[in-house]
């Protein structure tokens, strides 16, 4: 029988909260938002065209079909920090509708996608560094700027809230300009005879979107930003789901105009082989290569403003699992209004993953990542959207809408089968990596378990 897991009472406000001090700021709605949009338009957006182009223009398809589950799922987390307004997202639905293991899992799994994200982010934005600086040719200075890019938004973080929101609101402005001008100006280039077979792979319909949709997700993880950051958002029972729900929808929209206009301005047989898709349609659109540069810039800034975000978003789920003796106390350890610890494990973790893969001569260095983010991501999003229907189900009065209860009770039923789908479309070898990664947490579990039961016993 499961056993329903109280909060301590120092938890039962918003987690999270230092004393407020100059370094230390709480998020207001246009912050949250900027959070959501800049994590979820990171690196994904502007390497993605790239990844999908050998499925055919089919997985424009499941772009539609991501996006109403994304936005489902924003629905959901909406739902759910209105309740829950503390710090965590994923790992506090978990844990309190099923108990210390699952929001154990959902902590872990959550963590580990974050981390695996920055060396996918990391990955993407040395592509778009190579149209300004030729670092390709050279594995060491690859692997170098790689490091830079990871290890400068972990510095930016260290520095406190205030410069976390600051980056993270200047750099999802900036980012906007370029993604307009291929979003909305590429349809004036549109030419349909560079859009290819609108089925390139040999798989069926079904497994090609599925497959391409499992590549896809990357671009839209993120869309529970503000609700693991909850505890660092001002009124999180108000800003959080506004937040998620306006940040989803801008990115959708930008997302599904930029990959159409790629696919229409950049020939399909050089699109599969690009790693700067959207350099190359600015280049296609313009001529010459000072565009392509512009949008390198600018490219270089959204990932950089991504990592940033991602990696305090890495910091705040074991954080939060720490404070309740789920991780090791020291990743509760906090300075400046974020958790340091985790800030420096998840770079130095990501670091290394990343020397692992360059090093290890893998050819589509960005789609394994992707694919095992995409698996990782979905565990904690399965577990939130079961742990809405336990609310909805069981009748907790505290936890649910009634007047909305039929509405919520179909999203979050679409939510989750939508996050099975993603596993189903994540492919033998990501699943099956993935799992690795998530049984290594059972042993770290029982580790934790075990000591907190001695502590109490003792």
């Amino acid at each position: 029988m499961t056993t329903l897991a109280t909060p301590p009472p120092e938890l039962t406000a918003p987690a999270g909260a230092d004393a407020p001090g100059k370094h230390t700021r709480r998020f207001g709605l246009p912050v949250a938002t900027a959070l959501v949009m800049g994590n979820i338009i990171g690196g994904g957006i502007f390497l993605l065209p790239a990844s999908v182009a050998p499925f055919g223009t089919i997985s424009l398809v499941a772009f539609g079909v991501l996006t109403l589950g994304a936005i489902a799922l924003a629905l959901v987390f909406g739902r759910l920090a209105e309740k829950h307004p503390r710090t965590g997202g994923p790992y506090v639905y978990a844990r309190e509708a099923f108990g210390d293991f699952a929001g154990f899992l959902a902590a872990w799994s959550y963590w580990i996608t974050t981390w695996v994200s920055n060396a996918a982010l990391a990955v993407a934005a040395v592509g778009y560094l190579d149209v300004l600086l030729p670092v390709h040719g050279s594995l060491a200075a690859t692997i170098t700027a790689a490091l830079v890019l990871q290890w400068l938004p972990a510095l930016a973080n260290l520095a406190g809230t205030r410069y976390v929101g600051a980056v993270q609101l200047v750099s999802t402005v900036l980012k906007f300009a370029p993604l307009l001008l291929v979003a909305v100006g590429g349809l004036f280039f549109f030419d349909a005879s560079n859009l290819g077979p609108f089925q390139a792979s040999d798989q069926g319909p079904f497994g090609a979107i599925s497959a391409s949709a499992a590549i896809l997700l990357f671009s839209y993880l993120g869309v529970e930003s503000a609700a693991v950051s909850a505890g660092e958002v001002r009124d999180p029972r108000r800003n959080v789901g506004r937040a998620t729900i306006l940040g989803t929808l801008g990115a959708a929209f930008i997302y599904l105009l930029g990959t159409l206009a790629v696919f229409g301005t950049v020939a399909h047989d050089k699109l599969v082989g690009s790693t700067a898709p959207f350099s190359d349609a600015v280049n296609a659109m313009f001529g010459g290569s000072w565009g392509g540069t512009a949008v390198a810039c600018a490219a270089l800034v959204s990932m950089t403003g991504a990592l940033n975000g991602w990696t305090l978003l890495s910091a705040q789920t074991p954080y939060a699992a720490a404070k309740d003796g789920l991780f090791p106390a020291v990743f509760a350890t906090k300075r400046r209004g974020v958790p340091t610890v985790g800030v420096l494990v998840t770079a130095v973790l990501a670091s290394l993953l990343t020397v692992y893969n360059y090093t290890a001569g893998s050819e589509g260095v960005f789609e394994i990542l992707v694919l095992v983010t995409t698996f990782t991501a979905t565990v904690p999003y399965l577990l939130s959207t079961a742990a809405q229907i336990y609310f909805l189900a069981s009748g907790q009065s505290a936890r649910v809408s009634r007047p909305r209860l039929l509405r919520d009770a179909i999203l979050a039923a679409l939510a989750f089968g939508f996050s099975m789908w993603l596993v189903a479309g994540s492919g033998y070898a990501a699943v099956y990596q993935g799992v690795l990664f998530l049984f290594a947490g059972v042993l770290v579990y029982a580790w934790i378990a075990a000591r907190k039961t001695r502590r109490q016993t003792a």
